[in-house]
């Protein structure tokens, strides 16, 4: 049975769906809806169905306002939302092609575990800085969070191009396109809150999208250019499609309600005593440190164990041979189609999760597809054939799609209200962000010697992770259900 208003704490506070405290969007319509049974109970039991407000003591009812929860202008939102996602963790999703560049090539004297900080740092900024895009979002600056988001990605981009040190690299590629993707992420998700309740799930699963279409085109395009025009035209290529794109958003993505009188802190030091809120941090963290491992040392894993492509089964791995270069390069352009394979997976598995969530809940189905992705880690220790591997890239970017895309519309799950999304979305953040800023540089120290040892224990490191965040997202998802339920009961 659907719970009322009483049942469930206010926030205090104006929501940015511009419903009352404590009123969710979901139920902002006039209708009333039965809650599903067992565990994809979960969005039912955190926010309440009745849309009436109660007016204050003294003063008149407020008005309550519908989410459109579709047309025009909401899936258009979505579409601008999809471009940033390419801009941002489309880039991300596509570093392995530059790992495997730097180590052969640019930076071929630093180890794989300092070149991996480039592309972690890049991804921890975009999490981390959702601390504070979070807060600036609820306060009404999303216009000026998405220009200077874009143009420090664009900038950064093409600062990337005329780079020749690791230092230059690192402030180009890590930081400067890390912050600009940090100040967009956050913002591009929370916005689609405001015009999506009951397919919200659904709709952030299609404007994430945008990630693995990026990780697909991106990496073929380096591969394809860099041989022929050089490393500094076929990063500038990227950054003018970058910057072509980045005028879809900025004429057409606009917030739906205005922000609220009162502003919302950087912080909710209350969110601290959220026990299931506190622990889907914590196994997000853990999920986050072993997520990208694939990502990374895919291509690497390829071309050091001889999985290349026909034609290119000469190649093998590094050496100080004259013809050392040429052989990388070969056996990297082979290997960078891994990596498209595993954007490519990721379509579907940030398609089809965020389908079933809307109907099982948005915390189950991560619980779900982190497992999944355990799993299949764990399965890439037996993997030593081209058709293996392949097979692994698809199977474990379905699951992997299904972890990065779920955790917004899990937080909106897990929040008391949605006026306090975009802090609580930003708190979640700095766990995630932290652990993809470690995540693969521990790996690549563990992979130290290329030795068979230390393949194994690359691979184990990842799964290990990635199950140990499965086993947390679902006793988070069982704790907020009791609680839940208990809340109805003394209601």
């Amino acid at each position: 049975m659907a719970i009322t208003e009483k049942e469930v704490p206010g926030s205090g506070g104006a929501s940015i769906e511009g419903v009352s405290p404590g009123t969710s969007p979901e139920n902002s319509d006039e209708k009333t809806d039965e809650a599903p049974a067992g565990v994809g109970a979960e969005t039912a039991t955190t926010n309440p169905v009745r849309t009436a407000t109660p007016p204050p003591p003294g003063g008149q009812v407020p008005p309550t306002m519908t989410v459109p929860d579709g047309g025009w202008n909401a899936w258009l939102q979505v579409a601008c939302s999809f471009v940033i996602m390419v801009n941002t963790w489309g880039l991300i999703n596509s570093f392995g092609v530059f790992q495997t560049y730097y180590e052969t090539e640019l930076l071929r004297g630093h180890s794989s575990s300092a070149i991996s900080w480039v592309g972690s740092l890049q991804g921890a900024l975009l999490l981390l800085l959702g601390v504070v895009a979070g807060p600036l979002f609820d306060a009404g600056n999303f216009r000026r969070l998405m220009v200077g988001g874009l143009f420090l990605i664009v900038f950064g981009m093409f600062m990337t191009s005329i780079c020749k040190s690791y230092w230059q690299v690192v402030l180009a590629q890590g930081v400067c396109v890390g912050v600009g993707s940090g100040l967009l992420f956050l913002p591009a998700a929370a916005i689609i809150s405001q015009y999506f309740a009951r397919r919200r799930a659904f709709a952030l699963g299609v404007q994430s999208v945008g990630s693995p279409l990026a990780g697909i085109v991106f990496p073929l395009i380096f591969s394809r250019l860099q041989p022929a025009v050089g490393f500094a035209w076929a990063t500038r290529v990227i950054a003018f499609i970058l910057l072509g794109l980045s005028a879809i958003p900025v004429a057409f993505m606009r917030t739906r309600v205005p922000p609220p009188a009162r502003k919302r802190a950087f912080f909710e030091p209350q969110a601290l005593r959220d026990r299931p809120y506190m622990l889907f941090n914590v196994a997000g963290f853990f999920a986050y440190v072993g997520l990208y491992v694939p990502y990374f040392y895919i291509q690497l894993f390829a071309i050091q164990h001889g999985i290349v492509a026909p034609g290119d089964a000469a190649a093998g791995s590094f050496s100080s041979s004259s013809s050392s270069s040429s052989s990388s390069s070969a056996s990297a352009s082979s290997s960078a189609y891994l990596v498209t394979v595993l954007n490519a997976g990721s379509i579907l598995g940030r398609l089809l999760p965020n389908m079933a969530a809307d109907r099982l809940g948005s915390v189950s189905m991560l619980a779900g597809t982190t497992f999944g992705a355990a799993v299949l880690a764990l399965a890439w220790l037996g993997v030593r054939r081209l058709g293996g591997l392949v097979a692994f890239a698809l199977l474990f970017g379905f699951f992997n799609g299904g972890v990065t895309s779920l955790p917004p519309s899990a937080i909106a799950v897990l929040a008391p209200d949605l006026s306090r999304l975009g802090t609580r979305m930003g708190m979640s953040f700095i766990f995630t962000g932290s652990a993809v800023l470690v995540g693969t540089p521990i790996a690549g120290a563990i992979l130290r010697g290329y030795s068979a040892a230390a393949w194994n224990g690359l691979i184990a490191y990842s799964g290990a992770t990635l199950m140990v965040g499965a086993v947390g997202f679902l006793a988070a998802q069982l704790i907020h259900v009791r609680r839940a339920r208990a809340a109805k009961g003394q209601g």
